[in-house]
């Protein structure tokens, strides 16, 4: 066990704290959650190459993409925190976020382009060995070789 990799790893925790928090809020929900209101909000804020994929996939599906959404969050959290597929978890957060930045439109260096920090985390944990030290990825390797 390497113990200098505790930075990232905490990354990985907090995380997946994150996103598996704003994913149960949601599933949670009384009313339950629907992106309507978000997608169309955006809609002529997107990126233009992103505005024709809103208008065909998202909102003829909303109640698909809302699901997913909900479920996305909180099962990626979940395996951020306990370090399960890690690199799988956080490349599927990788694209989620990327889907969320791409609707929104903001720019590349604007202070409220948040998403475009998660994509970095993800990114970032996609590409290092975060669930290795305090995540089942090391333990589980032995009998699940894709987690290597």
């Amino acid at each position: 066990m390497d113990i200098r990799r505790w930075p990232i790893e905490a990354l990985r925790i907090y995380t997946g704290s994150f996103f598996a928090y704003h994913g149960w809020t949601k599933l949670t929900r009384e009313q339950g959650f629907d992106a309507t209101g978000f997608v169309t909000a955006m809609q002529d804020k997107a990126f233009a190459f992103y505005q024709p994929f809103i208008e065909s996939t998202i909102l003829p599906n909303i109640g698909l993409v809302s699901s997913l959404v909900t479920w996305g969050e909180l099962l990626i959290g979940v395996a951020l925190v306990l370090g399960l597929a890690t690199r799988y978890a956080a490349f599927a957060g990788a694209i989620m976020v990327a889907n969320f930045w791409f609707a929104k439109g903001s720019g590349f260096f604007s202070a409220q382009n948040y998403d475009l920090m998660w994509l970095v985390i993800f990114l970032v944990l996609a590409l290092v060995p975060a669930g290795k030290t305090f995540g089942l990825d090391r333990p589980l390797a032995v009998w699940l070789p894709f987690l290597r």
